[in-house]
């Protein structure tokens, strides 16, 4: 037994018995392994199957013919197939892309697609009870002749449902049960889910919505690839328009994934769906159960799922007949995964709709720079909505200079922004004030001495979080989720009591807020008090019944929420992502803040939006107060061009990182002798990352800067291997990445 490469030029329909054939393992090993087929077995490519490997019995999927070059003897025997539908040709071809573009091992990128195994074998049948119709003599109870009476009438029902409904203990029918009164049946476990419907009527739509769905529906219905970004401000109605092509994709019996960056906020869309379909769509994230994890991957492998919602990971569930798929907010940084494979999903999405040869729709009101260029271009459609619905008007940005406010000090509410505030609590209007910082503050430092509370295993200061009634709670680092309580004296200079919050976070600014307007209902939303789609939908519940006045939010307020009574908009630290020297800083934060100010005036009531800066005549605070949108990406595309940068040139990040910080150097020392030195790339580094340690490990950084052109994969990939890694230092690459830290 070998390990072999998963790529193939031929491929046989089945393997019988006695033939070797292939097997690629969800472990990050280099290649496929042989295996031969046992007796009583016929394998096809994509079947699931458990090998054994070692002295472990692993699962793994049949990918093809065998390397070969296994002596006979030596070969070992496929131990059985798992009882689940096999791995689609189209999803098989869709891991070898990743891993190949990513350069990952193949292996690593399946370990994605079988994240459930318990679900590789169907659920075992549920045991329910029917009433005997002749049942031996028994002693008779109040409690049993009730549960008698129930189970007669009806369908076969578990224990717990028969209990239940005839208001009795489980142990009345156990004891029925036992007496020979009530019989077992077994149920197939697991309801499929509710099919939506797509016949039902959806909302009326504008004539530029009904034109622009009319055109995706055409584009779902072509069975063939294509790319169309839907371009729309904020509350125009894209999300009823690529309902439609939704609608027309349940029509031909085929699948639809829809990713949403914050699925756990998603409790609006979910309605959405549910009014415009008649059911709800089979769901896809982190906050799942393990039962449901099970049972939602199940369901999407047999088929049974219509619709998936789900985060990025979502992408790699196994489809068999996938027809269409969906990415709101497309220019969301959350669609990037940072840790594993390191992929964005927004542009693997692009490349499992090219292989499926189906139709892809890229939605945002703030497309990213990426995606505008290939629509330039003409690689994608586009379709545009520039009118919000029902004649809704979109806000009126202005600035507050805060060079000219003066505040004191722990004070962060300007004058023009608490007046508005003032005015729309008048009004019995909504608010938000919006700060992408969590916690009570970002830095706590020693009064005496200056000492500054940071992470033990992150380049990172710990963040202040507080409670109920101003008591100090905890330091937190929000990177690797370290927790102390604070201390009571100084670590550096032993002085007590010496400790002074700086910088507002989210709590700061609702205790700033609850002494300025002491009646006024506030709601914090940010990740630390919004732990799971149950909390997020209460709160979002409270905001629409007009239970809450001001939400105080973080980035998570920013995007997908309609609310008709939220009228104005308070962002407190506009040039909070416009620092550091990320490539996209200016694109990020027009996007974020543009975004976060459409929450405002999306019904009858118009709204308003005030932005607080220091930079007022910065480029992204300009373009927001004039709506220049367009001449905004133009000056961030010509300057990208420029620099040869994304879209226009080729980046990839090297990190090289572990506990031992001399190894790392030596390590990156390493790389940069062996740098390539091909034309048209340049290597800069290596340099201490930004979060120069993270989570207990040492990080280096490289950074390859590529003409268009040039393949960078096989260049970097001739690196990585003339200098592989040893003991636990390790050397990750990021092709086109977002993150810089």
């Amino acid at each position: 037994m070998t390990p072999a490469d998963s790529s193939s030029s031929t491929e046989k329909s089945q393997y019988l018995v006695g033939e070797t054939v292939g097997v690629l393992l969800p472990l990050p090993l280099s290649g496929i392994y042989d295996y031969r087929v046992p007796e009583g077995l016929r394998l096809a490519p994509g079947d699931v199957v458990t090998v054994p490997l070692g002295r472990r019995i692993v699962t793994g999927v049949v990918w093809g013919p065998p390397q070969g070059g296994v002596p006979e003897a030596k070969l070992k025997a496929v131990a059985a197939r798992r009882d689940t539908p096999p791995m689609t040709d189209v999803q098989r071809r869709f891991i070898d892309w990743i891993a190949a573009y990513t350069l990952n091992p193949p292996g690593a990128v399946l370990k994605m697609a079988l994240s459930v195994p318990e679900a590789l074998d169907p659920p075992a049948p549920t045991t329910a009870y029917v009433a005997v119709r002749s049942p031996p003599a028994f002693k008779e109870t109040p409690a049993r002749r009730r549960a008698l009476a129930v189970a007669a009438e009806g369908p076969p029902r578990t224990a717990a449902d028969l209990a239940r409904e005839a208001a009795v203990g489980p142990a009345v029918v156990k004891g029925l049960a036992k007496a020979g009164a009530l019989e077992t049946v077994s149920l197939p476990s697991g309801a499929p889910p509710e099919k939506p419907d797509w016949r039902r009527q959806g909302p009326t739509l504008s004539a530029d919505q009904a034109e622009a769905a009319a055109s995706l529906g055409a584009k779902a219905a072509a069975d063939g690839f294509s790319v169309t970004l839907l371009d729309g401000v904020p509350g125009s109605g894209k999300t009823e328009v690529y309902f439609q092509a939704i609608a027309e994709t349940f029509a031909r019996g085929r699948q639809a994934l829809v990713l949403l960056p914050e699925i756990a906020l998603g409790a609006q869309w979910l309605e959405r769906f549910r009014r415009r379909f008649g059911a709800l769509p089979v769901e896809w994230h982190s906050d799942l159960t393990q039962t449901q994890r099970r049972a939602a991957w199940r369901h999407v492998a047999e088929g049974a799922a219509s619709v998936v919602v789900g985060a990025r990971s979502a992408l790699f569930l196994p489809f068999p007949d996938l027809g269409l798929i969906v990415v709101d907010e497309e220019h969301d940084s959350s669609f990037k995964q940072e840790d594993g494979p390191i992929y964005n999903a927004r542009d693997m999405a692009v490349v499992r709709a090219r292989l499926g040869n189906h139709a892809i729709v890229l939605a945002s009101a703030t497309p990213s720079l990426e995606t505008s260029v290939n629509a330039d271009l003409g690689r994608y459609g586009r379709l545009h909505l520039p009118d919000r619905h029902a004649g809704a008007v979109l806000p009126k940005i202005d600035v507050v200079d805060m060079r000219t406010e003066k505040l004191p000090a722990g004070r962060w509410l300007s004058d023009p922004l608490k007046t508005a505030l003032s005015e729309t609590f008048a009004a019995k209007e909504q608010a938000i004030l919006f700060l992408n910082r969590r916690g009570y503050a970002p830095l706590t430092l020693c009064r005496h001495c200056g000492h500054r509370m940071n992470c033990p295993r992150c380049t990172a200061w710990l963040v202040e979080h507080r409670l109920g009634g101003g008591r100090v709670a905890r330091l937190q680092c929000h990177h690797c989720g370290f927790a102390a309580p604070m201390p009571n004296e100084c670590p550096s200079c032993a002085a007590e009591d010496s400790f002074a919050a700086c910088g507002p976070g989210v709590e700061r600014l609702a205790e700033e807020v609850a002494a300025a307007f002491p009646e006024v209902r506030v709601a914090i939303a940010a990740s630390d008090n919004l732990q799971g789609p149950r909390a997020a939908s209460d709160l979002m519940r409270r905001v629409e019944e007009h239970a809450v006045d001001l939400v105080i939010g973080t980035q998570i307020v920013a995007k997908g929420h309609h609310f008709p009574m939220l009228t104005l908009v308070g962002v407190v630290d506009a040039d909070l992502g416009l620092s550091g020297g990320d490539l996209r800083a200016a694109e990020r934060t027009y996007q974020l803040l543009y975004q976060v100010a459409g929450r405002a005036g999306r019904g009858a009531l118009p709204g308003r939006v005030l932005l607080q800066t220091f930079m007022p005549e910065h480029p992204v605070m300009k373009a927001l107060t004039s709506g220049e949108r367009e001449r905004f990406i133009a000056a961030e595309t010509d300057a990208r061009r420029r620099d040869g940068m994304p879209p226009f040139g080729r980046l990839a990040a090297v990190i090289v990182s572990g506990p031992d910080e001399a190894q790392v150097d030596a390590h990156a020392r390493a790389l940069a002798r062996a740098a390539p030195r091909d034309s048209g790339i340049q290597v800069l580094g290596p340099a201490p990352a930004p979060f120069a340690l993270l989570r207990g490990r040492h990080r280096r950084r490289f950074l390859v800067k590529a003409g268009k052109e040039v393949p960078i994969q096989p260049i970097l990939a001739r690196w990585m291997d003339a200098c592989p890694t040893h003991g636990s230092v390790r050397a990750q690459v990021d092709v086109d990445p977002y993150s810089f830290l």
